[in-house]
């Protein structure tokens, strides 16, 4: 089990990345045939990322529900995901393949995916007394500052702009004002 690291921490990751939610819902639970191996098919395509880091998994994690499993997974590019869902030698395309002919729009299993790329620093994350976790796991965890305790704070500093209705520690505050100014009153036009 992972070590509770106690205090606040957040993430840091460089350079645009995509997470991608991936799950399965057992819809009959009676039909064991059809819901186990789509169950299974998982693990084999895992194991494969885990070993060949060159195919862009950087992280995973994997929860299981009453109707089935969810697995949050970190990828370096969208590019790389859609390579390995496609490539006909990796373990996804075979499983994908036997589920169209074994399950199909059967109704019996449900599958579902989203993704989302996130550009460079759009992102924000916090961890309380937590194991090193998610995106943190993906890339690295980082420790908090006075300017990244709020979320606000994190997601300005990790988009590289000041937060909202700060200044950067080196520019100096505004001077005050001298007072009301007037703006000199106009002449009166000639007469014609």
């Amino acid at each position: 089990m992972a070590s509770v690291v106690p205090g606040y921490r957040t993430a840091q990751m460089e350079g645009d990345f995509v997470v991608f939610l991936i799950g399965m819902r057992v819809n009959k639970p009676w039909k064991l045939h059809k819901w186990i191996p789509v169950a299974l098919a998982m693990g084999p395509m895992l194991r494969e990322l885990t070993r060949r880091k060159e195919l862009g998994l950087m992280h995973f994690t994997t929860w299981v529900g009453p109707r089935g499993p969810i697995v949050v997974q970190y990828w370096r590019s969208v590019e790389q995901l859609e390579s390995f869902a496609r490539d006909a030698r990796l373990p996804h395309h075979p499983a994908w393949k036997r589920w169209n002919r074994t399950v199909g729009d059967s109704g019996d299993v449900g599958v579902w995916h989203e993704t989302y790329q996130v550009r460079d620093g759009g992102f924000e994350a916090l961890y309380g007394n937590m194991p090193t976790f998610g995106l943190a796991a993906a890339g690295e965890p980082g420790e908090l500052s006075h300017a990244t305790r709020t979320a606000a704070g994190r997601r300005a500093a990790n988009a590289g702009v000041p937060e909202p209705g700060s200044r950067p520690a080196t520019e100096p505050a505004p001077e005050p004002a001298a007072g009301p100014t007037r703006e000199p009153a106009a002449e009166p036009a000639p007469a014609a």
